[in-house]
């Protein structure tokens, strides 16, 4: 089994990446908003610890099964411990199943992510963006308030990598990804 984390700050494209990374590769896609949109639509707003829950279940059942691999995408915040031990905490779950693990760190200006923010696929997907000025406030108020970008050196694990997709088109990231992690 293979768990590869797709992380990076808001509209970096993860999902758009994962989606290109899914097709050419057998790993399944479970990108973050898979649970978050539910939860906001039942809950009427978001609420973390359900969003939370379901992930459990996906991640423990998926961990059983004998698919080639998964994508997990995750906004970061290296400047949080809560979202260091979340990591950790998924990849416990899936440790008993000799997973290899994998970590793509996509970057991008925010002039560039303002700008993704907004694109059809990102809104089909991700019916919480749809109302354009609030989720772009809400991208800078996190540049703000977190480090969503990693430090030179700061990620300590194998099997890891980090890519300016400034101006690389989805499917290009996902051959290299493919590439270097030989998926």
């Amino acid at each position: 089994m293979k768990l590869l984390f797709m992380i990076g700050n808001a509209a970096v494209g993860k999902m758009t990446v994962g989606q290109e990374l899914a097709k050419i590769t057998g790993l399944r896609l479970f990108h973050n908003h898979m649970t978050i949109e539910p939860v906001i639509k039942i809950f009427g707003q978001y609420n973390g610890a359900a969003i939370n829950r379901l992930r459990q279940v996906v991640f423990e059942e998926f961990a059983k099964t004998d698919n080639y691999g998964m994508i997990f995408t995750y906004m970061w915040a290296f400047d949080q411990q809560t979202d260091w031990d979340y990591v950790e905490y998924v990849k416990n779950i899936f440790k008993p199943y000799d997973t290899e693990f994998y970590y793509v760190e996509l970057i991008a200006s925010r002039e560039v992510r303002l700008e993704r923010n907004a694109t059809e696929n990102r809104l089909l997907n991700k019916a919480s963006k749809r109302n354009i000025p609030v989720s772009n406030q809400r991208l800078i108020d996190d540049d703000n308030k977190y480090r969503l970008e990693s430090m030179d050196g700061e990620i300590p694990f194998e099997n890891y990598m980090k890519i300016d997709n400034t101006n690389l088109a989805p499917d290009v990231v996902a051959q290299m990804i493919k590439k270097q992690f030989d998926l």
